[in-house]
């Protein structure tokens, strides 16, 4: 893939922070290129590439491919709340009712907790109220991508501030908009994903999907990469797996920064999660996997990351018990056909030759006696039942 050499644009790293943004005096700001108006609704647009996704997947590309409006948009992702949350016994009509009744907070804490769905409409739904009641105090930070006499803005920093907006106008009854929405314009010259990333990282709630698609970004950029103008795939970013800072020393200590300030080492770690399937990204972008847990299921099959990451989710596996897991797992796929048959192996082998197979009920309580924790006991039965699927696929073959 040819990649064109062009200048690479970190002038204005510092010139924005999340400080100045998070209710600073816009006066501070000292590059004249830089300026606030209030700018119509529809002409601005979400960055495709920015890695801190707010709509899930699938209303991600259909948005971003044009083929949703923002409010078709939104109310798609309403109506998976809406689903998800009527199967866990708290259904609602209206998305203020997300907002919750402090008299049936009790009656609630017997119901799972909020799917991703709910807790992203939630939060929408609380910033929506807050612009309504104090104003757009923090303005979005736009990128001025007009052609000709077409004006059109793209996001830079602020996308969830967009979308409570649009919720504002479009699903809060009562709201009257006057369609407009404060921006800090950047001029296209003056773009800058270092910018981006600094106020990503600034901010809490980034997922470790939302980091390796930053370090992916980072590294794209620096190494002059052309960037999409619509929506990617993991394969877009997978494209940063083979790229290091080696080759780009000029640029580490400003990359390193933008990413907040961490270390070559959790660097590596965030750019090896690229490595996990579309399906394992966004499940683990969906439920805000950590790293530390992630790292090991990297090691795993594309079939197997969806398994693991859905165990980790539905018991709350800590760091240790995925590693464990993992490499138990992998102790068992390392014999060939050369290789002496493990002593556990054989022991499997001689239980299943028997007669009278195990009591159920007594294997599950040794297995929870044992692993000390019912949820892990279950997982390492799901284990082996994949095992016994796999040997009997063989036998098939």
């Amino acid at each position: 893939m040819a990649r064109p050499k062009r200048e690479i644009n970190t002038s204005l790293l510092d010139s924005v922070t999340a400080d100045m943004l998070g209710g600073g005096d816009i006066g501070a700001l000292h590059d004249d290129s830089l300026r606030v108006e209030r700018i119509l609704l529809d002409l601005v647009r979400p960055d495709p590439l920015q890695p801190r996704r707010v709509l899930p997947d699938r209303i991600y590309q259909a948005f971003h491919a044009e083929r949703m409006t923002p409010s078709q948009s939104l109310r798609e992702l309403i109506l998976i709340a809406q689903v998800t949350a009527r199967q866990q016994g708290r259904p609602f009509n209206n998305v203020l009712e997300l907002l919750g009744n402090p008299d049936e907070e009790e009656s609630r804490e017997d119901l799972p907790p909020l799917s991703p769905e709910e807790q992203l409409v939630r939060d929408l739904v609380n910033l929506a109220m807050t612009i309504r009641d104090d104003g757009q105090v923090n303005p979005l930070t736009v990128v001025d991508v007009s052609q000709g006499v077409t004006r059109q803005f793209r996001i830079e920093t602020g996308e969830r501030r967009y979308w409570a907006t649009w919720l504002l106008r479009d699903f809060i009854p009562g709201y009257e908009s006057d369609g407009m929405i404060p921006c800090i314009v950047i001029p296209p010259e003056s773009a800058s994903a270092f910018r981006q990333a600094k106020e990503n990282t600034a901010r809490s709630g980034l997922s470790a999907i939302a980091m390796a698609r930053q370090v992916a970004l980072l590294l794209l950029y620096v190494h002059g990469y052309e960037m999409p103008t619509g929506p990617v795939s993991g394969d877009f970013y997978r494209q940063a797996v083979n790229l290091t800072l080696r080759d780009k020393r000029e640029y580490t200590a400003n990359i390193l920064s933008a990413m907040g300030g961490i270390n070559r080492k959790q660097f590596s770690r965030y750019k090896a999660l690229l490595r996990l399937s579309d399906d394992a990204l966004e499940m683990a972008d969906r439920f805000s996997v950590d790293e530390g847990r992630l790292r090991y299921v990297v090691q795993l099959e594309a079939d197997d990351q969806i398994e693991m990451i859905r165990q980790i989710v539905q018991f709350s596996l800590t760091r240790k018990q995925v590693k464990d897991l993992i490499e138990k797992g992998s102790e068992t796929d390392q014999s060939s056909d050369d290789a002496p048959v493990s002593r556990q192996l054989l022991q499997l082998a001689k239980v299943m030759r028997a007669k009278d197979l195990p009591d159920p009920r007594v294997l599950a309580d040794y297995l929870t006696t044992q692993e000390k924790n019912a949820h892990l006991a279950r997982a390492r039965l799901q284990t082996l039942r994949q095992v016994l699927i796999e040997a009997e696929r063989f036998l098939a073959d």
